[in-house]
């Protein structure tokens, strides 16, 4: 939660870059930290997913674990293509 804090604050700041009318490579320069940081977030969510939700269906049942991997791939699929 502390990190997704950090993030909308930097995009509030990205914003008021923006309204500025700050230095375009400035502002690509804060979107560049700003995506670094979603990604990031979404990198620990995925490991939280795999260490719990996968493991988890994969100890109860068979086709549940082939639902959760079949989510975690398209998850990674998603994070490849962004």
């Amino acid at each position: 939660m502390n990190r997704l804090k950090r993030i909308e604050g930097q995009a509030r700041g990205i914003s008021k870059m923006v309204d500025d009318e700050k230095y375009c490579i400035d502002i690509l320069t804060q979107i560049s930290a700003l995506t670094s940081a979603l990604q990031a977030v979404a990198i620990g969510l995925l490991d939280d997913h795999l260490k719990h939700c996968v493991i988890d269906a994969a100890r109860m049942d068979g086709d549940q674990a082939e639902q959760k991997i079949k989510e975690a791939s398209d998850a990674i699929a998603r994070l490849v293509r962004s």
